[in-house]
């Protein structure tokens, strides 16, 4: 698998439902009927602030992910992008 770019803008897909839940979020996507667990708060925070902030990256630092966690939102941000749960977003 490539590694997640942080430095590109990315979204949810329009398809994706998120359903907040004590331990994270749940999300459903309508098209492909998949579902994904984000297992922390901090995650869902990061997917929240995509279609905000310029890049991954800052979503990351928005969200309050210190340098030596970003490796593992990496990962975990390329698993929802592998599923299409999260897509590029494009530049106007």
């Amino acid at each position: 698998m490539q590694a997640f770019d942080l430095d590109r803008s990315w979204r949810l897909h329009p398809q994706v439902s998120i359903r907040p839940e004590p331990f994270g979020a749940l999300l459903y996507h309508f098209g492909t009927r998949r579902l994904s667990f984000l297992k922390d708060r901090t995650l869902l925070a990061i997917v929240q602030r995509l279609r905000t902030e310029p890049s991954a990256g800052a979503a990351c630092t928005s969200a309050g992910v210190g340098p030596a966690d970003l490796a593992r939102y990496q990962r975990a941000l390329g698993a929802l992008a592998s599923s299409n749960m999260v897509i590029e977003r494009q530049q106007p």
